[in-house]
């Protein structure tokens, strides 16, 4: 599993709660539908594509992202 601070932090961050689905898992989440559909499978490499796809998400709002990251 991927540390919290890593994938993102929350994706609906609550003050004074910790625990969640993480901006990681919630990128994985949006993408996952249009993979399912082109692929027409819905398989566990559907699964790992979202997540690939959340990860350069996540790299390219490191770079472009000028706050700190919870």
């Amino acid at each position: 599993m991927i540390p919290n601070k890593q994938a993102g932090g929350s994706a609906f961050p609550i003050d004074g709660v910790s625990g969640g689905m993480t901006l990681r898992d919630y990128f994985a989440a949006a993408a996952l539908p249009a993979i399912i559909q082109e692929s027409r499978q819905g398989t566990v490499n559907d699964v790992k594509i979202a997540y690939q796809y959340a990860n350069a998400m996540l790299a390219e709002r490191g770079k472009n992202d000028t706050t700190n990251i919870a």
